[in-house]
């Protein structure tokens, strides 16, 4: 709700900086999604590589 009042307030005093934020705002959502989606995979292999690391201390400690 915030963000429409924020969004309403720039429309009645700066409308065409308005009207370029909301036209493109999903074409820098696109072009940011794949830096996004690399970012995901990057902590999924890091997490992979501590738990292989980690594994034998915590099957040590399991016994």
């Amino acid at each position: 709700m915030l963000k429409l009042f924020l969004f309403c307030i720039l429309l009645l005093i700066c409308w065409p900086l308005a009207l370029a934020a909301l036209f493109l705002y999903p074409l820098i959502w696109l072009c940011l999604l794949p830096f996004r989606l690399l970012g995901i995979v990057v902590e999924g292999t890091f997490a992979l590589i501590a738990a292989i690391f980690l594994l034998p201390a915590k099957a040590l400690r399991a016994i």
